[in-house]
Protein backbone atom coordinates (compact mmCIF):
# COMPACT_ATOMS: atom_id res chain seq x y z
CA UNK A 1 0.00 0.00 0.00
CA UNK A 2 1.55 3.44 -0.50
CA UNK A 3 1.81 5.75 1.71
CA UNK A 4 0.31 9.37 1.71
CA UNK A 5 2.72 12.16 2.93
CA UNK A 6 1.64 15.78 3.97
CA UNK A 7 4.47 18.58 4.69
CA UNK A 8 2.44 21.08 6.42
CA UNK A 9 2.66 24.71 7.56
CA UNK A 10 4.66 25.58 4.40
CA UNK A 11 4.86 29.26 3.37
CA UNK A 12 7.81 29.90 0.93
CA UNK A 13 7.88 28.73 -2.89
CA UNK A 14 11.22 26.61 -2.20
CA UNK A 15 9.59 24.91 1.03
CA UNK A 16 6.98 23.85 -1.48
CA UNK A 17 9.05 22.30 -4.37
CA UNK A 18 11.03 20.45 -1.76
CA UNK A 19 8.13 18.72 -0.51
CA UNK A 20 6.96 18.10 -4.36
CA UNK A 21 10.20 16.80 -4.97
CA UNK A 22 10.35 14.40 -2.57
CA UNK A 23 7.06 12.93 -3.95
CA UNK A 24 4.83 14.58 -1.47
CA UNK A 25 0.95 13.79 -2.01
CA UNK A 26 -0.13 16.55 0.35
CA UNK A 27 0.73 19.77 0.86
CA UNK A 28 -0.45 21.49 3.80
CA UNK A 29 -0.98 25.62 4.79
CA UNK A 30 -1.93 26.90 8.29
CA UNK A 31 -4.24 29.38 8.92
CA UNK A 32 -4.16 29.99 12.57
CA UNK A 33 -3.16 33.50 13.35
CA UNK A 34 -1.62 32.26 16.48
CA UNK A 35 0.93 29.54 14.80
CA UNK A 36 4.48 30.39 13.62
CA UNK A 37 3.47 28.60 10.10
CA UNK A 38 0.00 31.07 9.31
CA UNK A 39 0.05 32.44 6.04
CA UNK A 40 -2.78 34.70 4.25
CA UNK A 41 -5.13 32.95 1.66
CA UNK A 42 -3.46 34.89 -0.80
CA UNK A 43 -0.21 33.52 -0.12
CA UNK A 44 -1.38 30.22 -0.23
CA UNK A 45 -2.67 30.83 -3.49
CA UNK A 46 0.19 31.27 -4.91
CA UNK A 47 2.27 28.58 -3.25
CA UNK A 48 -0.65 26.09 -4.14
CA UNK A 49 -0.08 26.76 -7.98
CA UNK A 50 3.12 24.92 -7.77
CA UNK A 51 1.57 21.68 -6.41
CA UNK A 52 -1.60 21.72 -9.10
CA UNK A 53 -1.53 18.51 -10.72
CA UNK A 54 1.29 17.21 -8.62
CA UNK A 55 -0.25 16.51 -5.16
CA UNK A 56 -3.45 17.86 -2.78
CA UNK A 57 -3.30 21.36 -1.35
CA UNK A 58 -4.89 20.74 2.11
CA UNK A 59 -6.20 24.05 3.63
CA UNK A 60 -5.66 23.48 7.63
CA UNK A 61 -7.90 25.72 10.18
CA UNK A 62 -8.88 25.63 13.71
CA UNK A 63 -12.78 26.26 14.39
CA UNK A 64 -12.73 28.21 11.95
CA UNK A 65 -16.38 30.69 11.42
CA UNK A 66 -17.77 30.95 7.65
CA UNK A 67 -16.45 33.81 6.48
CA UNK A 68 -12.98 32.92 7.29
CA UNK A 69 -13.57 29.29 5.60
CA UNK A 70 -15.12 31.50 2.23
CA UNK A 71 -11.94 33.47 2.48
CA UNK A 72 -9.81 30.67 2.87
CA UNK A 73 -11.60 28.25 -0.38
CA UNK A 74 -12.11 31.19 -2.38
CA UNK A 75 -9.02 32.82 -2.29
CA UNK A 76 -6.73 29.60 -2.59
CA UNK A 77 -9.19 27.03 -3.94
CA UNK A 78 -7.91 24.02 -1.64
CA UNK A 79 -8.00 20.67 -2.38
CA UNK A 80 -8.98 19.74 1.04
CA UNK A 81 -9.91 20.95 4.21
CA UNK A 82 -8.47 19.99 7.62
CA UNK A 83 -10.49 21.13 11.13
CA UNK A 84 -8.11 21.02 13.60
CA UNK A 85 -10.46 22.20 16.30
CA UNK A 86 -13.01 21.82 18.34
CA UNK A 87 -15.47 20.92 15.36
CA UNK A 88 -18.22 18.46 15.87
CA UNK A 89 -19.80 16.21 13.88
CA UNK A 90 -22.41 18.60 12.79
CA UNK A 91 -19.92 21.02 11.87
CA UNK A 92 -17.85 18.81 10.11
CA UNK A 93 -21.08 18.01 7.88
CA UNK A 94 -22.14 21.68 7.56
CA UNK A 95 -18.51 22.68 6.22
CA UNK A 96 -18.20 19.78 3.83
CA UNK A 97 -21.61 20.61 2.46
CA UNK A 98 -20.88 24.70 2.15
CA UNK A 99 -17.67 23.66 0.51
CA UNK A 100 -17.92 20.68 -1.23
CA UNK A 101 -14.91 19.54 -0.28
CA UNK A 102 -13.39 16.68 1.36
CA UNK A 103 -13.35 17.45 5.34
CA UNK A 104 -9.77 16.28 7.17
CA UNK A 105 -10.76 15.91 11.26
CA UNK A 106 -7.93 15.98 13.62
CA UNK A 107 -7.98 14.64 16.94
CA UNK A 108 -5.24 15.41 19.90
CA UNK A 109 -3.90 11.70 21.73
CA UNK A 110 -1.96 10.84 24.58
CA UNK A 111 -3.89 7.53 25.55
CA UNK A 112 -5.71 5.32 23.96
CA UNK A 113 -9.07 6.48 25.11
CA UNK A 114 -8.38 9.45 23.36
CA UNK A 115 -9.23 7.47 20.52
CA UNK A 116 -13.14 6.57 21.06
CA UNK A 117 -13.92 10.61 20.26
CA UNK A 118 -13.40 9.40 16.39
CA UNK A 119 -16.77 7.27 16.33
CA UNK A 120 -19.52 9.85 15.85
CA UNK A 121 -17.65 11.53 13.13
CA UNK A 122 -17.02 8.02 11.24
CA UNK A 123 -19.22 8.01 8.08
CA UNK A 124 -18.73 11.92 8.31
CA UNK A 125 -15.26 13.10 8.29
CA UNK A 126 -13.72 11.71 5.05
CA UNK A 127 -10.00 11.70 7.02
CA UNK A 128 -9.01 11.66 10.33
CA UNK A 129 -5.44 12.40 11.80
CA UNK A 130 -4.15 11.88 14.84
CA UNK A 131 -1.47 14.29 16.57
CA UNK A 132 -0.27 14.54 20.02
CA UNK A 133 -1.91 16.69 22.93
CA UNK A 134 -0.78 19.99 23.18
CA UNK A 135 1.63 20.89 26.44
CA UNK A 136 -0.07 22.88 29.34
CA UNK A 137 -0.04 26.45 28.43
CA UNK A 138 0.20 25.90 24.44
CA UNK A 139 -1.73 28.16 21.81
CA UNK A 140 -1.43 25.68 19.18
CA UNK A 141 -3.35 22.62 19.26
CA UNK A 142 -0.94 21.08 16.53
CA UNK A 143 3.00 21.51 15.70
CA UNK A 144 4.38 21.41 19.21
CA UNK A 145 6.97 18.72 18.01
CA UNK A 146 5.67 16.11 20.51
CA UNK A 147 5.16 12.39 19.54
CA UNK A 148 2.54 10.41 21.36
CA UNK A 149 2.41 6.72 22.25
CA UNK A 150 1.70 4.95 18.91
CA UNK A 151 0.86 1.64 19.81
CA UNK A 152 -2.17 2.97 20.94
CA UNK A 153 -3.56 2.81 17.19
CA UNK A 154 -3.29 -0.67 17.49
CA UNK A 155 -6.67 -0.45 19.19
CA UNK A 156 -8.27 0.90 15.89
CA UNK A 157 -10.48 -0.43 13.30
CA UNK A 158 -7.97 -1.68 10.11
CA UNK A 159 -11.00 0.44 8.51
CA UNK A 160 -10.56 3.59 9.19
CA UNK A 161 -7.85 5.79 7.26
CA UNK A 162 -5.61 7.99 9.05
CA UNK A 163 -2.37 10.36 8.88
CA UNK A 164 0.00 10.39 11.86
CA UNK A 165 1.23 13.15 12.55
CA UNK A 166 3.00 14.67 16.16
CA UNK A 167 6.78 15.08 16.35
CA UNK A 168 7.48 13.01 13.22
CA UNK A 169 11.24 13.36 12.20
CA UNK A 170 13.79 11.68 9.85
CA UNK A 171 15.05 10.10 13.30
CA UNK A 172 11.89 8.31 14.59
CA UNK A 173 9.21 7.90 11.60
CA UNK A 174 11.20 4.35 11.22
CA UNK A 175 10.04 3.34 14.69
CA UNK A 176 6.71 5.26 13.84
CA UNK A 177 5.80 2.99 10.89
CA UNK A 178 6.82 0.27 12.47
CA UNK A 179 4.42 0.47 15.60
CA UNK A 180 1.41 1.91 13.59
CA UNK A 181 -0.19 1.44 10.05
CA UNK A 182 -1.48 4.70 9.25
CA UNK A 183 -2.64 5.51 5.52
CA UNK A 184 -0.45 8.80 5.47
CA UNK A 185 1.91 10.89 7.24
CA UNK A 186 1.87 14.79 8.21
CA UNK A 187 4.91 16.37 9.20
CA UNK A 188 5.58 20.01 9.94
CA UNK A 189 8.29 20.98 13.22
CA UNK A 190 9.97 17.92 11.98
CA UNK A 191 11.68 19.09 8.95
CA UNK A 192 11.86 22.82 10.46
CA UNK A 193 15.27 24.75 11.29
CA UNK A 194 13.21 27.02 13.53
CA UNK A 195 9.55 27.21 14.39
CA UNK A 196 7.99 27.71 11.27
CA UNK A 197 11.10 28.25 8.99
CA UNK A 198 11.18 25.03 6.76
CA UNK A 199 14.87 23.69 6.29
CA UNK A 200 15.31 21.79 2.70
CA UNK A 201 18.02 19.77 3.83
CA UNK A 202 15.40 18.51 6.39
CA UNK A 203 12.63 18.15 4.47
CA UNK A 204 15.07 15.86 1.71
CA UNK A 205 16.32 13.76 4.85
CA UNK A 206 13.02 13.27 6.01
CA UNK A 207 11.75 11.68 2.63
CA UNK A 208 15.08 9.54 2.79
CA UNK A 209 14.17 8.32 6.20
CA UNK A 210 10.53 7.46 4.74
CA UNK A 211 11.62 5.50 1.96
CA UNK A 212 14.20 3.29 4.29
CA UNK A 213 11.52 2.69 6.48
CA UNK A 214 9.36 1.58 3.99
CA UNK A 215 11.73 -0.54 2.21
CA UNK A 216 12.69 -1.96 5.84
CA UNK A 217 8.78 -2.84 6.73
CA UNK A 218 8.47 -4.73 3.15
CA UNK A 219 12.01 -6.24 4.32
Amino acid sequence: MSLDIKICGLKTEAAVAAALAGGASHVGFIFFARSPRYVEPSEAAQLRKLATGKAKAVAVSVDAEDAFLDAIVSGMAPDMLQLHGKETPVRVAEVKKRYGLPVIKAFSVRVATDLDAIAPFIGIADGFLFDAKPPAGSELPGGNGLPFDWTVLSRLDPAVGYFLSGGLNAGNIGEALRLASPAGIDVSSGVESAPGVKDVGLIEGFFRAVCQAQSDRAA
